[in-house]
């Protein structure tokens, strides 16, 4: 059990270093799911190993084993997890799960401030356009019988003309209609409870752009007219550096998440891919079966490794309380 129940910890690393990649090379609908689903999968599995460790520690107490009614020379022979590993390993769980709930209880707020704003927004229609120079554009997520709304700013239409404004429309409509803001909640979710797997939730904030690039895409009809309409977002927004504040739930045209815009930029990268061949995204690749398979050979040896471990445990304590 000793060696088998730290795998589970580790896992997370090898599968945050093939996040970038999987986000580049995998179309962008699959990438999210498998990301995001992966991430959810080891976050929690490292939890699980977390707490295993805490009871492996706990039960070589002595007031535990009065009240198991068990041998405790028995539970510390055939338990190999020292009083330290178990009180670090509590200290660990107890941050993580803080830092869920912490990060949970801040998306919803957002989505609730976000769904207030979007209700409170003039006008009947999903538009919204608002008198502000600075040029913005981004979706805003509605509760359960409270449609989104997609917010323009003045200051962006005027940097575009119609095509781009088409596209750009086309590309915050496909935030809403796929619910994009639940997959970076998620994938942020898991990096909170396990900093390891922060790559991959930056991975996830950019698939969902390219996710809505290709939609975009797709509405319109001219992939470089998307790529023009991102590229001149960009570039608009280089003379006007400030944004107002918005919910952590909104995104963008040009993302929102400070993850997302780590590293080699993701506006050139998702610009790069539009301007790419189409074939680059022919149906092979929306289903992935070898990092399908790459993934669920991960997360199945982490749960293998976490439920092994908790099956040592149990066997130990079975035998002490015969014993």
């Amino acid at each position: 059990m000793h060696l088998l129940i730290y795998l589970p910890l580790l896992f997370p690393a090898p599968a945050a270093l093939a996040a970038r990649p999987l986000a580049e090379r995998l179309a962008p609908w699959p990438a999210t799911w498998l990301l995001t689903t992966c991430a959810l999968a080891l976050a929690a599995l490292s939890c699980v190993a977390l707490g295993v460790l805490v009871v492996a520690g706990l039960v070589r107490l002595p007031l535990a084993a009065l009240v198991g009614d068990w041998s405790l020379a028995t539970v510390r022979a055939g338990d190999s997890v020292s009083k330290i590993e178990a009180a670090v390993a509590g200290a660990l769980l107890v941050a993580a799960v803080l830092a869920g709930v912490r990060m949970l209880w801040r998306r919803m707020r957002a989505v609730a401030a976000a769904a207030f704003e979007a209700a409170c927004l003039p006008g009947p229609g999903q538009l919204v356009v608002v008198d502000d120079t600075v040029p913005d554009a981004y979706a805003l997520p509605g509760l359960p019988g409270l449609p989104g709304r997609v917010v323009v700013s003045t200051g962006l239409l005027d940097a575009l003309n119609d095509a781009d404004r088409k596209a750009m429309l086309a590309h915050e409509r496909a935030h809403l209609a796929c619910h994009h803001y639940t997959f970076v909640a998620a994938a942020h979710l898991a990096a909170a409870c396990n900093p390891l797997l922060r790559p991959a939730a930056a991975a996830v904030a950019y698939t969902v752009e390219r996710w809505a690039d290709e939609r975009a895409a797709t509405t319109c009809g001219d992939r470089r007219q998307v790529a023009r309409a991102v590229g001149k977002a960009a570039l608009a927004t280089t003379h006007h550096p400030a944004r107002r504040r918005v919910p952590e739930a909104v995104l963008g045209l040009l993302g929102r998440h400070r993850s997302a815009l780590h590293g080699a930029g993701p506006v050139p990268r998702r610009v790069a891919a539009l301007l790419a061949e189409p074939h680059a995204y022919s149906p092979p690749l929306n289903y992935p079966i070898l990092p399908l398979a790459a993934a669920s050979a991960v997360v199945g040896a982490s749960a293998l490794c976490a439920f092994a471990a908790a099956h040592d445990l149990h066997v130990v304590l079975k035998l002490a309380g015969a014993g």
